[in-house]
């Protein structure tokens, strides 16, 4: 039996409306009280999810959430770091020159707030994050030396999204200095090199003596597919993207159907 479930939260915990359904909260609580650890995996910081923690009820001492797509392992009731790892201004700057020369919009993100480089041109990530600070800035302003920053966010119309990724992906002053994922259909990320949920899991296992044939993991995008190809039984929702169907293990239903409960449901049958 699995004894750890990681779960990606949008377009896979979250419904449309970015809410957790009343099946995938029941099944999750029962799941979390028998002993199963119970861990949100995101991009964002931990207090734009805190109020989905709480709903959970993973606020224990023993209770972590995997933020910044691995970057960041934190413990929920104290907020100490158990793993992190960051970008430098140097490592950005390639990707502001390329959002520059475009007029493409740029939110970084340290482990605090966001910087919205050149508020002029408004970004869709306003819309998409909650409870976090945003700050109006310039990229000349942002602090250099030992500032360590989480990572870079694009948020642009979907429509736009395939043309400006492949554009970026063949750019090989970005790609040397950073890892590129698209964790929503608007939404492209700069990542440091190496961060990965997997890499952010692994140390999470490790720190319980657990190891990857102990967790189940669900998501749907590319963000979400080494942790899916990594975990003993990697889940992916069928709204996921093809590529993600590919390499993992099972299926289920649709964020908006309930696609987690279901699965659990099914699987953890004999202690429900």
């Amino acid at each position: 039996m699995k004894k750890m479930i990681a779960l990606d939260l949008d377009n896979t915990l979250l419904n449309n409306q970015k809410e957790i359904s009343p099946a995938n909260t029941k099944i999750l609580r029962r799941l979390h009280e028998q002993g199963i650890k119970v861990v949100l995996c995101t991009g964002r910081p931990i207090n734009a999810i805190w109020h989905l923690i709480e709903q959970l009820d993973l606020t224990r001492p023993d209770d972590f959430t995997i933020t910044f797509n691995g970057g960041l392992v934190i413990n929920n009731q104290s907020h100490e770091a158990l793993y992190q790892n960051g970008l430098s201004k140097e490592d950005l700057v390639p990707v502001h020159d390329f959002m520059a020369a475009r007029r493409l919009p740029m939110d970084v993100l340290d482990f605090e707030r966001i910087y919205e480089i050149d508020p002029d041109h408004r970004s869709l990530y306003r819309q998409t994050v909650k409870n976090i600070r945003f700050e109006d800035t310039t990229f000349e302003q942002l602090a250099a030396e030992d500032h360590v920053y989480a990572k870079n966010v694009m948020a642009i119309p979907a429509e736009e999204m395939p043309a400006v990724k492949s554009e970026v992906l063949a750019t090989d002053r970005i790609t040397k200095r950073v890892q590129v994922v698209q964790s929503q259909p608007h939404i492209l990320e700069f990542l440091p090199q190496g961060s990965d949920k997997a890499v952010g899991i692994k140390h999470l296992l490790n720190h319980f003596g657990l190891d990857f044939a102990d967790l189940m993991a669900f998501g749907d995008a590319d963000n979400d597919a080494g942790m899916l190809k990594a975990a003993g039984d990697g889940v992916v929702m069928a709204n996921g993207l093809p590529a993600v169907k590919a390499i993992a293990d099972h299926e289920t239903a649709s964020n908006e159907e309930d696609g987690v409960a279901r699965y659990l449901t099914k699987t953890f049958a004999t202690i429900l």
